[in-house]
């Protein structure tokens, strides 16, 4: 068995997308992210990313998986619930949860009017293939944690349950989610079931005008 992880970001060119559906189609089973269910704390979260595209000009659209994921491959949906991810945000400090649900209209805003230079840097330096342990690092703090502990936990028992009732079979087992996932991903097939990395390979999110 072999996992192929695909960090996502939300908002990008369609040729991305275009490029990740091509590949999807090489793959025998699809594990993706999306949120089951709707509210609407969960729905203002997400318009920092969904405002953006609104702007022709700025060459970007919005992951949507109904035009992602290629018809023919199975998908498992290993994802919370709009409820849940909620309910985990509301665990942090109030006045943290009230600035998250005010400040992503305005970042939507901001990115819409900006443009892709609001999400790419063009300064940013990226490193090749950092640990997975300083990726981890980057990736810690209350937010973050409770965004992704209990979705991280999921996917990483969806993969664990591919493992243990095909793990002797020569599949490929994708794994579509957002880049922020992926650190904890790698770490939970490391640790629990001994995989390791045997290659990498960048795609291209967006090419500056």
């Amino acid at each position: 068995m072999k996992f192929v992880l695909f960090p996502m970001f939300h908002v990008a060119s369609p040729a991305f997308y275009a490029d990740v559906r091509t590949r999807l189609k090489e793959c025998d089973v699809i594990v993706a992210e999306g949120l089951r269910g709707k509210s609407r704390q969960a729905s203002t979260l997400t318009l920092a990313y969904r405002l953006a595209p609104r702007r022709r000009r700025n060459g970007l659209e919005e992951q949507k998986n109904a035009a992602l994921l290629p018809a023919g491959v199975p998908v498992i949906n290993a994802d919370v619930t709009a409820a849940e991810s909620i309910a985990d945000l509301r665990r942090l400090p109030r006045w943290m949860y009230l600035l998250l649900l005010l400040s992503a209209p305005v970042m939507g805003l901001v990115f819409a009017w900006r443009g892709p230079r609001a999400f790419f840097d063009e300064d940013l330096v990226v490193e090749d293939l950092p640990s997975t342990r300083r990726a981890e690092a980057r990736a810690e703090g209350p937010i973050r944690d409770a965004l992704s502990s209990r979705r991280d936990q999921m996917l990483l028992d969806a993969l664990g349950k591919i493992h243990a009732d095909r793990g002797d079979e020569a599949i490929t087992v994708a794994v579509v989610y957002g880049a922020g996932h992926i650190p904890a991903v790698t770490a939970g097939l490391r640790d629990r079931y001994g995989y390791r990395p045997r290659g990498a390979e960048w795609l291209t999110i967006y090419v500056p005008e």
